[in-house]
């Protein structure tokens, strides 16, 4: 049995037809919810603590955010009319542009705002819901494997290392979204193609998070270090990019990422099953690191 987890891939199992594949696996965690009532006990509560956590981010957060757009884009629509005013009056047609401008500038703020909440959802209800969300997985890999998941084991010491895992990731986490964050914004400052390249960027690596977060259970239980499980996401590209986009869309959509966040991690757990625990590793390395 090889225990490393990162053995070289068959060159025919990430093909283009995968990309295709990569987006389903949300509808195949739908169809395993269907078909197996007893899984969707598993979601009762993390989709409790989705509801609570979302009231208090939307509340908090849609309201205060709006207002701020508002203002935004009054004080745009103030500069440019103060602006048109001075200018010959046949230019004076700028004023629609202006409007045009303004509408568009609030569509992408309130998008973005969305966006930004819908993350947050996940972070925290990822984490209120992992107890939870660990179950789901344990029950779904059970199912498409057909024996019992691999579980590491359960003692004192190894409660304590979990916890450290549990920081550590999410420290790293933290470190590679300030990592390749910080030098987006920078792009910014870019004339032309600067704010393009933040945006493609920006959602590039939110949904690498995304797809780190969903198929992280497995992984965890198998002790992958964070480097492996990010190399794991490269090695099953293009599958690993349409599925982080397809559950990054569904986690940012109000009210829908109430309920989708379950069943991404349902999906997460299908994903690694399929493409990388039966295509890359039998049983990776124990390790207590990350």
């Amino acid at each position: 049995m090889n225990s490393n987890p990162l053995q070289p891939p068959n060159p025919l199992l990430e093909t283009p037809l995968s990309l295709i594949t990569g987006a389903t696996y949300p509808l195949k965690a739908l169809k395993l919810f269907y078909n197996n009532p007893p899984l969707r006990g598993y979601v009762i509560f993390p989709v409790i603590v989705n509801i609570i956590v979302g009231i208090f981010l939307y509340f908090g957060l849609v309201v205060p955010g709006l207002n701020e757009i508002d203002k935004i884009v009054l004080n745009l629509g103030t500069q440019i009319d103060e602006w048109v005013a001075n200018l010959p009056q046949w230019l004076h047609y700028l004023d629609i542009l202006a409007s045009v401008l303004g509408w568009l500038l609030r569509v992408g703020l309130v998008t973005g705002l969305l966006l930004i909440i819908g993350f947050l959802l996940l972070q925290f209800g990822g984490i209120l819901g992992a107890p939870w969300y660990g179950q789901l997985s344990e029950k779904v890999e059970e199912l498409q494997t057909g024996k019992p998941a691999v579980l590491p084991p359960q003692t004192l010491t190894s409660s304590v290392q979990d916890i450290g895992r549990a920081i550590l990731y999410e420290l790293k986490k933290l470190g590679l979204q300030i990592l390749i964050g910080v030098p987006l914004l920078l792009l910014n400052f870019i004339p032309g193609f600067g704010t393009l390249l933040f945006t493609i960027g920006g959602i590039t690596l939110a949904s690498t998070i995304v797809c780190l977060d969903f198929l992280d259970s497995p992984m965890e239980r198998r002790r992958f270090r964070f480097r492996d499980k990010l190399k794991m996401i490269i090695r099953t590209f293009p599958a690993s990019g349409s599925f982080a986009l397809v559950c990054f869309g569904l986690v940012v959509i109000p009210f829908l990422n109430l309920l989708s966040i379950p069943v991404c991690v349902a999906a997460g757990t299908l994903f690694f099953c399929d493409r990388i625990l039966l295509n890359y590793c039998s049983e990776p390395e124990r390790t207590t690191q990350i």
